[in-house]
């Protein structure tokens, strides 16, 4: 059995953040509670670090932390998004760039309705290594001389209604086939564009393309 102060890899933070997700959905841990211990598991470097962070919850399946391990996902695999809807409040619910610019990205927990704002600047909104609270989002977008960008991974369904004077909403699904799958979130974009711009590009993950290439 690996010692503690073993060095801890990404599918090792990732089983934990399961087991952190499946407690929110199961009402053992309040949104807080949560987002704390989550920033804690992917701060984390060794399994010593790991392992309080779910002590305290049971495992029904064996320990809280596995220190056994197993081999990664097969390229290709399909997302699972039973792990990736937690269920609860998002982390994050709205963002405003007034001559000015906002990020959402990475590991956060996408809420049911988020609001986003640009006046005179610039948001980035990617969902491609998001959770999500619920099995729909809506993104309200007002984008005045300014632009929103969302990014979402290939599988997730997306809805545009939003509305366009002397601007636009676009969806560019290039790199998907177009298809999506009935266990993704479902992202529905409203909101208005004035001499500015709401886009939604389908992109892979930071390094699927990597991962997908033959070995030389």
């Amino acid at each position: 059995m690996p010692l503690p102060e073993l060095r801890a890899g990404d599918a090792d933070r990732e089983r934990v953040a399961e087991r952190l997700r499946d407690a929110l959905a199961e009402g053992r841990l309040d949104m807080d509670e949560f987002q704390e211990r989550l920033d804690i598991v992917y701060a984390a470097k060794t399994y010593g670090e790991l392992e309080p962070v779910t002590r305290d919850l049971p495992a029904p399946d064996g320990p809280a932390v596995s220190m056994v391990k197993r081999p990664a996902r097969a390229s290709g695999a399909e997302v699972d998004w039973s792990s990736r809807i937690t269920g609860g409040r998002g982390s994050s619910d709205r963002g405003i760039a007034v001559m000015a610019g906002f990020q959402r990205v990475g590991h956060w927990v996408a809420p049911r309705r988020f609001d986003a704002v640009a006046v005179m600047g610039g948001g980035v909104i990617d969902l491609r290594e998001a959770y999500f609270a619920g099995h729909e989002i809506v993104i309200n977008c007002v984008a005045l001389m300014g632009g929103v960008e969302i990014i979402v991974p290939p599988g997730v369904e997306v809805v545009m209604r939003g509305t366009g004077f002397m601007g636009g909403f676009d969806h560019d699904a290039r790199g998907d086939d177009g298809s999506y799958s009935p266990d993704a979130p479902r992202v529905v974009v409203t909101g208005f564009a004035f001499w500015g711009g709401v886009g939604v590009r389908t992109k892979r993950p930071k390094g699927a393309r990597k991962r997908q290439l033959p070995p030389s």
